[in-house]
């Protein structure tokens, strides 16, 4: 059988080839200089930051933030249209990524806006510009990078929320607990805190405490209960006076209060 000699210089070629792995590209926007330009709202990115690099910008920047570190770090800059709270979103990316952001340049940046793991929100001003920094924060153990999915959005207005408070009270005799009542109405997936305090004139003393619960919201009218202990003696029977705070949140909070004069029995 007659056999093919290969030339030398093809055997050094696929040697080369099969010996020498192929890197990708570090992004773009891996450095402040090389930074992208949001032009507008809402703007989604997946980008491959495996080969992204962490300078002393991003160092400097992460050690403000307190994050843990500042691997892969990527730079996008955004100039605000309107008055507007802005939702930046990196938690679908395959690794744990930190959002910093900023205003000013590199040595002379100015206060931290917001930072944070997943996602963050941050109040911004018409016509300023915004540096925002997204990072391997490496909360899960490991770098550098991964596939990150960006998205940079005006974030939806806070839950709607609206709370009552129930005109009858109950209270415990040997506890001295009031037991108050009432209904809170909040936006579908949202999630709900309520912080209650009672005050009622006992004798020559007033007696105060309390109270706290939480529930998940689901659009309709629901009722809510919480104990609330008197923190200055033991509630009795007769008149007192009630303030309700109540919190809806998603990515921002909804919050309403209301203050009502009730009357307590067993």
């Amino acid at each position: 059988m007659r056999r093919m000699a290969i030339p030398s210089s093809l055997v050094l070629l696929f040697t080369l080839m099969y010996a020498t792995p192929v890197l990708a590209a570090a992004p773009l926007n891996d450095t402040y200089a090389g930074r992208t330009v949001i032009g507008g709202l809402p703007y989604i990115q997946t980008l491959d930051t495996t080969e992204a690099t962490n300078d002393a910008d991003e160092t400097a920047l992460g050690a403000d933030c307190g994050a843990p570190a500042s691997d892969a770090g990527v730079w996008y800059e955004l100039t605000a249209a309107s008055d507007a709270t802005i939702l930046i979103d990196v938690s679908a990316s395959t690794y744990t990524a930190g959002v910093a952001v900023t205003t000013g340049v590199p040595g002379a940046f100015g206060p931290l806006e917001t930072c944070g793991p997943g996602s963050v929100l941050f109040a911004a001003t018409s016509g300023t510009t915004y540096v925002i920094m997204v990072f391997d924060d490496q909360l899960d153990g490991a770098g550098n990078g991964g596939t990150l999915e960006l998205s940079v959005s005006e974030a939806p207005p806070p839950p709607e929320v609206d709370v009552t408070i129930d005109p009858i009270g109950r209270f415990d005799s040997k506890t001295g607990a009031v037991t108050l009542t009432g209904t809170i109405v909040c936006d579908d997936g949202a999630f709900a805190f309520l912080d209650a305090s009672v005050r009622q004139p006992v004798g020559r003393f007033v007696v105060s405490g309390y109270g706290f619960t939480e529930l998940a919201c689901d659009g309709t009218a629901q009722s809510w209960s919480m104990e609330v202990f008197g923190e200055s003696g033991q509630f009795k029977g007769g008149k007192a006076d009630a303030i309700v705070f109540g919190w809806a949140c998603s990515f921002d909070c909804g919050f309403d209060q209301q203050e009502a004069s009730i009357r307590l029995h067993r």
